[in-house]
């Protein structure tokens, strides 16, 4: 069959395939990115694309309005390529990493227990995983004639103390050029070990005085985004930081379609190349904020969930979505980074956070270090919310864990207008009494093409106060608004009309959307109440609550409460840490003390599954209503509420 040729824009960007390729496999060969939430089924309807010169076949769906397709809207993911075409990627299917570097500001600020590299040196918890240390040996003489690699250890027992040493073979290969070439005047790199005991590996070796040049980097690598950041060893310092989204989104938007994904021919191959290629795009950034040679870093942390660790090791994770939900690995020793294909120094060791179960992983035993719960007296509930769920409570004497599926609705996923929080996407929202008339916010402050999960909260919770929707997610019809609507058998309430957004259609929020909220909600708020109980504990106990994760940073704690997503406590028994994996990742490249402690943290911590959790599943019914069946759990919400209704019966009479 002859070639097609596709022309992306506004990529400007052209790719030849054989007739009969899908359009958003062509898509992922071009390196242009297609909103593919449900991973090339056809039934999210995120991939909308236009197609602006030449024919294609198929590609139509239900997803699609009959006005939309008479404009040339296609679904990539059905779109077969017969001949030479022209796609427009529209904004609300594409990528935008516009807002990826801004900084969130904490609603409050977070409790770390030792949150500085003073403070570490102080309390003598600072132990320096790495070291650099100068040396200026005798050189070798007729009376002194012993080995290179002889003269080097001999020198290190009597100078430096250093009794339990191991060389590897490519410092031993470049020791003796390296000694001749720098007056025998070098500096070594030693890897000290976490367990008393063990060996000090050198790690590499230089000429010269470079003691002043000892770098770590520490990696986040999320299931949406992988974030970056260079440590200065010597100092503590962060000297760069960067982030991008994980290029695994292409296959799949959440862990289960990946999985799905990584058990086809080469499909687990393919989505440890593109990670690879996400997280070496990012040290690339921050090695040219930092202006650091790549040389100089001896070691990287990677912190992520257990099917992300899995997939960047190329490792099988088939079993981990399969009852009994048995992962391959929770521990995994240290190996040279570049045997991955991260773009470093052959030297620089690469140390993996281990993980508890298949859905408790790396990234929450990162976050549970670096916020030094696990050190605390008080007790703590430690929540990182994003399309997973994972919970931890506990303090310095026991910890206990689980994870709950939320679904994608928090990053846009399920909602017909739902996106990523970047540029356009609402915010923020309130509502007029009198009229029902919105005002939004948009990130940006630009007009709005979707909504993120953020928004999604805030904008249930105020229409939920507001009498616009009842407690099972349904809107009042009888309010005077052209704002609520029927729509394709469907009630929504228009945010936005087509006029005034980016996308030429109106923007709503839909009850089926509010279902995926709720649905969301309802599984975190059970997934807290069953870990509670199934530790004998209850809400009033809970001491302290810590939420992690980007998502975390966003989440207007009011609006989650008034939802029932947390539940209804104290705002300053809450403290947001923003990304508590990378906080962690960056922690253990400081100190070999977390390197030694979180071994033991993860044998502290008992993981209960929900799925073989009877009460769970009693508790998800009950969260199924905004905010939950029983309101005097929410006594707050109650008396507001009833405020207001007492309010209108005033102004009715």
């Amino acid at each position: 069959m002859a070639d097609c040729s596709i022309k992306f824009l506004p990529h400007e960007r052209t790719i030849s395939v054989p007739a009969g390729e899908s359009l958003l496999r062509a898509a992922l060969e071009a390196g242009v990115h297609i909103n593919a939430s449900c991973g090339g089924e056809g039934v999210c309807g995120k991939c909308r694309v236009l197609v602006e010169e030449g024919e294609v076949s198929e590609g139509l769906s239900e997803r699609l309005s009959r006005e939309d397709i008479e404009k040339g809207y296609r679904l990539a993911c059905l779109t077969k390529i017969s001949e030479d075409v022209t796609i427009r990627i529209p904004v609300e299917s594409g990528v935008d990493k516009s807002v990826m570097h801004l900084q969130v500001t904490p609603r409050r600020t977070a409790i770390i227990q030792h949150p500085d590299f003073e403070s570490l040196k102080e309390e003598g918890f600072f132990i320096s995983p790495v070291e650099k240390i100068y040396l200026e040996l005798p050189p070798p003489d007729a009376q002194n004639n012993m080995p290179d690699v002889t003269r080097l250890v001999e020198y290190l027992k009597l100078e430096a103390n250093e009794h339990k040493l191991e060389l590897t073979l490519p410092v031993i290969r470049k020791l003796s050029k390296i000694l001749r070439d720098s007056d025998f005047k070098l500096t070594l790199t030693l890897v000290r070990p976490v367990r008393d005991g063990g060996k000090t590996l050198i790690l590499d070796i230089q000429g010269g005085d470079v003691t002043g040049e000892n770098y770590a980097v520490a990696l986040d690598i999320g299931t949406t985004t992988i974030y970056g950041q260079l440590i200065d060893l010597s100092t503590g310092e962060c000297l760069g930081e960067a982030g991008d989204f994980n290029g695994q989104i292409s296959y799949g938007e959440d862990v289960i379609t990946r999985l799905i994904y990584a058990e086809k021919p080469g499909g687990l191959d393919k989505l440890q190349e593109v990670v690879v290629d996400t997280i070496n795009g990012v040290l690339e950034r921050i090695l040219k904020q930092s202006k650091v040679n790549r040389e100089n870093i001896a070691t990287i942390t990677l912190s992520g969930n257990t099917t992300m660790t899995q997939l960047l090791l190329s490792i099988d994770p088939s079993n981990i979505r399969r009852a009994p939900y048995v992962p391959t690995a929770t521990l995994y020793p240290p190996f040279r980074a570049s045997l991955i294909g991260i773009e470093i120094n052959d030297h620089a060791l690469a140390l993996v956070y281990p993980q508890v179960s298949s859905f408790v992983g790396g990234d929450i035993v990162a976050g549970v270090m670096g916020s030094g719960m696990y050190m605390n007296e008080e007790l703590t509930l430690f929540l990182d919310i994003g399309t997973n769920a994972e919970l931890v409570v506990g303090n310095k004497d026991w910890l206990a864990c689980t994870a709950c599926s939320a679904g994608p609705a928090f990053e846009g996923g399920g909602i017909e207008f739902g996106m990523r929080a970047a540029k356009g996407a609402i915010e923020d929202f309130s509502i007029d009494p009198v009229s029902f008339e919105p005002m939004i916010f948009t990130i940006g402050d630009v007009r709005p093409k979707g909504i993120c999960g953020s928004g999604l909260i805030t904008m249930t919770a105020v229409m939920f106060e507001m009498g616009v929707i009842n407690n099972n997610g349904k809107f009042n019809r009888e309010l005077d608004t052209p704002r609520i609507r029927k729509r394709d058998d469907v009630w929504e309430y228009v945010l936005a009309w087509k006029d005034d957004t980016q996308i030429d259609r109106d923007i709503a929020l839909t009850e089926p959307d509010i279902d995926n909220l709720i649905r969301a909600k309802g599984a975190i708020y059970s997934g807290c109440m069953t870990l509670l109980e199934e530790v004998g504990l209850s809400l009033d106990m809970v001491e302290h609550i810590i939420l992690a994760g980007g998502f975390g940073s966003y989440i207007d704690l009011e609006k989650a409460m008034t939802i029932g997503l947390l539940p209804e406590i104290d705002p300053d028994r809450v403290t947001f840490i923003g990304n508590g994996s990378l906080m962690g990742a960056r922690m253990s490249s400081l100190t070999n003390r977390i390197r030694k402690d979180v071994v033991e943290v993860t044998k502290r911590m008992t993981n209960f599954e929900l799925s073989e959790t009877p009460s769970y599943m009693d508790n998800y019914v009950a969260a199924m209503f905004l905010p939950h069946t029983e309101i005097e759990k929410f006594p707050k919400l109650k008396e507001r509420m009833e405020a207001r209704k007492k309010q209108l019966e005033s102004i009715s009479a």
